[in-house]
């Protein structure tokens, strides 16, 4: 035992203590880092002005006086503020409550500059194929930005059966997305606002009647009730999946580089002379795994101090950590070992590719149906996921994380078959490794392989 925990100390050791691992560490942390502190000033879009002049040609009459009104600074803030004001519905109350504590600023950033738009008239029978021209015309000052097309019947249909028009629309190359945004919101305005006097309608009484605000909703367990935060449900199975593919591809690629390494440069004849091959593979693994663990308690820490930050941390049960290390051991020894074995078998980098393909593509079974299984946890398919090796661990993660968490037996039975799998992946694994660790030359194939684990 003593010679294992020396390979695994001086493997955790030679690994944590490189810049490299450190800075692969902290580079995430960092990223998130940047992008809270420069991110607002890089996609700010409260300084970002609408200006232009517009071309109408309105066979209505009505369309246009309505745009021109549209266009108002007070009318352009209130609907700023009323899209804000639904954004602001959907978060949690946590996020309300500091946006509503800053709601001046936030005004501001969600009223921006202005909008600084011309409207020119056309006639009612102008020749739309020549307008088009306009869009292209140099101009010394503002920029001719779209031809606004408004259909006869746009208003009032042709008859008592007919369908409602709508508009065309034609903007010059290299247009803003925020430009155009605005000029379809205008002309639905406009154009619904004319339809509504048409019919001598109140425009704010019938937002009002449609006007259902979206309250927040309470989850119910049998022993407890919260707030039901939107998307957690759904985000934390991916979160898990993260982690857990981080931690084994992580520590499981140190392994298989470092044996690579190891048995090129004939270092693991010396390391042999001192201890047995079950001895080293046991000391890389739980070298490997230290490794692994360091790094996904440090991601791990960062989430909680986030969600505890956001007055969110008691929507977490603190029983998915106790799980999350559990169902990371098993997965880690299941695909660490044979990440070890495949090291153990090849010569160089260039052929682990391809005897480390099947493994990368089991791994990414659980990315293809983790959103089938979070939006439905306990349907057959995110039963047997839940249960069937080698992505057992991830399936039961996913289940865990979501709305409707599986009973404990199920939790418990997922475990005791994910440890009878790394029984047989480590008992697999070591043959390989015993035989392949001192074999060079031509690259194992796959018979070759299975000969090596029944010959061993």
């Amino acid at each position: 035992m003593t010679r294992i925990l020396h390979v695994a100390v001086r493997d955790f050791l030679a690994t944590v203590l490189t810049k490299g691992f450190i800075a692969g560490l902290l580079i995430a942390p960092a990223i998130g880092v940047v992008m809270v502190l420069v991110g607002p000033r890089l996609f700010d879009d409260s300084r970002f002005q609408v200006e232009g002049e517009y071309a109408v040609v309105d066979p209505t009459g009505a369309v246009l006086p309505a745009m021109s009104a549209a266009l108002d600074p007070e009318a352009v803030a209130e609907r700023r503020m009323n899209e804000f004001r639904r954004g602001l519905g959907a978060a949690p109350e946590a996020v309300r409550g500091m946006a509503e504590a800053a709601m001046a600023q936030a005004m501001d950033d969600a009223l921006g500059p202005a909008p600084n738009v011309r409207m020119l008239a056309l006639p009612a029978d102008a020749d739309v194929e020549a307008a088009k021209a306009w869009l292209n015309e140099e101009t010394g000052g503002l920029r001719h930005t779209a031809l606004i097309v408004i259909h006869e019947h746009a208003v009032a249909a042709a008859g008592p059966a007919g369908e409602l028009g709508t508009y065309d629309l034609f903007v010059p190359p290299g247009l803003d997305d925020r430009d155009l945004d605005f000029i379809h919101d205008t002309v639905r305005d406009a154009i619904v606002d004319a339809r509504v006097a048409a019919r001598s309608l109140d425009r704010a009484a019938i937002d009002a009647l449609l006007r259902v605000p979206r309250p927040g909703s309470t989850t119910v367990s049998p022993d407890a009730e919260r707030e039901t935060v939107g998307g957690l449900n759904f985000m934390l199975p991916m979160a898990f999946m993260i982690l857990m593919f981080m931690g084994i591809m992580g520590g499981g690629q140190t392994m298989l580089t470092s044996t690579v390494e190891e048995k090129s440069s004939r270092v693991v004849e010396v390391l042999l002379s001192a201890v047995s091959p079950m001895e080293l593979m046991a000391g890389k693994l739980l070298g490997a795994v230290a490794i692994s663990l360091v790094m996904i308690g440090l991601y791990v820490a960062m989430g909680l101090a986030l969600l505890s930050t956001f007055s969110l941390f008691g929507l977490l049960d603190p029983w998915l950590i106790v799980y999350l290390a559990i169902f990371f051991l098993i997965g880690f020894f299941m695909f660490g070992s044979l990440m070890l074995a495949v090291g153990a078998a090849v010569n160089d980098m260039t052929e682990a590719q391809s005897l480390q393909m099947p493994l990368m593509l089991v791994l990414m079974v659980p990315w293809f149906i983790w959103p089938a299984v979070s939006r439905n946890p306990g349907s057959t398919l995110a039963v047997v996921v839940s249960h069937l090796p080698p992505i057992n661990s991830f399936g039961m993660l996913m289940r865990l994380g979501s709305s409707q968490p599986p009973p404990w037996w199920e939790v418990w039975l997922s475990i005791a078959v994910g440890l009878a799998s790394v029984v047989g992946a480590v008992w697999v694994a070591a043959k390989v490794f015993r035989i392949g660790l001192l074999m060079y030359g031509k690259p194992p194939d796959l018979k070759t392989l299975i000969r090596w684990v029944r010959a061993a």
